[in-house]
């Protein structure tokens, strides 16, 4: 099993609305909005790492006001 942190930057006022559907996202086990420099984190466990690249490439990425992403693997 992989666990990765995916940090996302939203567009202005976009941040409630993403939080939803990237909850609703099948691989997504929690996210939360946060202050820094993104705006949500969220957690992902996956089989395999493939699982998380497609993830973040093909549903994250993709939401409307998903300005940025950055993923984090796990090591323990």
């Amino acid at each position: 099993m992989v666990h990765a942190f995916i940090m996302v930057k939203t567009a202005a006022g976009k941040s409630e609305d993403l939080l939803a559907q990237i909850r609703d996202i099948d691989l997504v086990d929690a996210a939360h909005i946060v202050a820094g420099n993104y705006d949500i984190i969220s957690e992902v466990d996956a089989p395999e790492v493939y699982d998380v690249l497609h993830t973040v490439s093909s549903e994250m990425q993709k939401l409307d006001g998903v300005s940025d992403t950055k993923t984090y693997i796990s090591m323990n």
